[in-house]
């Protein structure tokens, strides 16, 4: 991948179509009406739990599993995780709970039939990188690298400060990798991932596949990767759910993963006839 392109993806990432443009309408707050078609599709970190300083600190608490699955029942099995981990760190997480799940941005996915389905070149060819931005680790014990098998996220959550280095090395393992990879950017993070996946052709694809197959997509996230989410949802005429502040292309807003839950148990108590809760404007 050229520098110029790098710098396209980071922009595209980075500037989501402003409110007035076409396609855009002010995101609306709070979260659409439930209804019974709905097919969901939920963001992990952020969205259904707040950032934690290092990934691995994540936990998710019995409730939140317990209501997932709920959903999951009123949604006619239309529910599906959508996230940058990989398949193998989200079913650690959620387990004994196991999901219907797109990992590592699209390049690894689950369908609700248990079949696997990976879109990546071959890991192997990350192992030089993987090395180097090991080694700068070491150096800035600040940075956090996760190595996810498909991709590479290199974490500065520790050191905000340390932004521009983790950008600049993380571009420097694209380049050398080559237009098979390109660089993602996202909360206090830069993922050296496969090209020409992400969280929109991951969603697309589940809705070609029962149980989703025919009902209105809802997506929930809170990241700057999951904008191609919400613009893909968008353009398949469903819901898009921003959580959190600032520019989006979603159409709905709600503040915090705390709210998401709420929002969430609308449908897990009602079986998807719940009603609006949230409200224009």
């Amino acid at each position: 991948m050229t520098r110029a392109a790098i710098h396209a993806t980071i922009a595209a990432m980075q500037a989501p179509t402003q409110a007035g443009e076409p396609g855009a309408p002010d995101a609306s707050a709070g979260g659409p009406a439930w209804t019974a078609q709905a097919a969901v599709f939920l963001d992990i970190d952020g969205t259904l739990v707040p950032h934690e300083e290092r990934p691995d600190a994540v936990h998710i608490d019995a409730a939140l599993r317990a209501l997932l699955e709920r959903v999951r029942v009123a949604a006619g099995g239309a529910l599906a995780l959508i996230s940058g981990r990989s398949i193998a760190d989200i079913d650690a997480l959620f387990s004994p709970a196991v999901f219907a799940v797109a990992g590592q941005h699209g390049a690894e996915r689950r369908g609700a039939d248990g079949r696997l389905h990976f879109h990546s070149p071959r890991a192997s060819r990350l192992r030089g990188q993987a090395e180097r931005l090991r080694e700068l680790v070491r150096a800035h014990p600040a940075l956090l690298l996760e190595e996810k098998g498909a991709s590479l996220a290199l974490h500065y959550r520790g050191d905000p400060a340390l932004g521009g280095l983790a950008e600049r090395e993380a571009r420097r393992a694209v380049v050398a990798l080559g237009d098979d990879f390109e660089l993602l950017a996202g909360k206090f993070v830069f993922e050296v991932k496969a090209s020409g996946r992400d969280k929109g052709s991951a969603i697309e694809e589940f809705m070609a596949e029962e149980p989703f197959a025919g009902r209105r997509p809802v997506f929930v996230g809170d990241d700057l990767t999951d904008e191609l989410g919400f613009e893909r949802v968008n353009r398949l005429g469903g819901d898009s759910v921003k959580v959190g502040a600032g520019p989006t292309r979603a159409r709905w807003r709600l503040a915090d993963a705390r709210a998401v839950r709420d929002w969430l148990s609308g449908l897990g108590a009602t079986g998807g006839d719940g009603a609006a809760q949230g409200r224009k404007g």
